[in-house]
């Protein structure tokens, strides 16, 4: 993990790396939208190593916030305690620090390597309240904005497309069946050890797509110029050549 010329706020860490691709391509933004649980962190990780960019997982952004919130028990059924909300998020030291062997930014919560955590059922169940949350989009997606300049960089999440990079070179929406996008989630928990049912995740994946996409603060669309890849029925690697492709001729392209 490098800790050098590192930028600190009151809010983030976000530490400097060495750029991977062309110079004269800095800059370049590959934006990955749409529902849960359709494998774009998988895809955006796999695409930044094969073609050389840096990732960067903003819904871990919004995972660490609501892990932090739900230390402070400050989110009650599906609701968050407003009136300690910009209190404790200027307490919080969240940091997200580039590891050199993995090529991506991983997430820390008061210097606690936090990764496998906020992965679990319980930040599942709460981060989309957290992430309509007018105060927490506005804060994280400056964030977002300062780490995509400064280098080639695939990005994934629910807004980047419509909001954080209206303007990405590249945009995708990721789509896939409720039943598909359920049973991917539920080995994927049983594997971390968790003890859910298929039809608790398969809920939480319907609520989640709900809020997604009727919350008032920059909800989930497909733009008009983004590529649909339907996962549904896509091996992991058909999905990666096809996005690659199109991604290395419009970077090929670019002046």
């Amino acid at each position: 993990m490098r800790g050098i010329n590192h930028v600190i706020n009151p809010f983030f860490c976000i530490f400097a790396f060495e750029r991977f691709v062309d110079m004269g391509k800095k800059g370049f933004i590959v934006a990955i939208d749409g529902y849960s649980s359709t494998g774009k962190s998988t895809v955006a990780k796999l695409l930044a190593a094969q073609l050389g960019f840096i990732y960067i997982d903003t819904g871990a952004m919004y995972r660490v916030v609501t892990l932090g919130l739900l230390r402070k028990k400050l989110i009650s059924n599906g609701t968050v305690d407003n009136k300690m909300l910009s209190q404790v998020l200027s307490s919080m030291e969240i940091a997200f620090c580039y590891n050199d062997s993995k090529r991506c930014y991983e997430s820390y919560l008061n210097g606690e390597l936090v990764e496998d955590e906020i992965r679990g059922m319980n930040v599942s169940a709460n981060v989309s309240f957290v992430a309509a949350l007018p105060e927490v989009r506005k804060l994280l997606v400056e964030k977002q904005r300062e780490m995509g300049q400064e280098s080639a960089v695939v990005m994934d999440g629910r807004d980047i497309g419509s909001v954080v990079f209206p303007h990405a070179d590249v945009k995708f929406f990721m789509t896939a069946s409720v039943d598909i996008r359920a049973e991917r989630r539920y080995k994927e928990l049983l594997e971390k050890g968790e003890q859910v049912t298929l039809a608790e995740v398969k809920k939480n994946v319907e609520q989640r797509d709900y809020i997604d996409t009727h919350r008032e603060t920059s909800p989930l669309v497909q733009v008009e110029d983004a590529v649909l890849i339907d996962t549904t029925n896509m091996t992991l690697e058909e999905e990666v050549t096809k996005m690659a492709e199109i991604i290395r001729k419009k970077y090929e392209s670019r002046d």
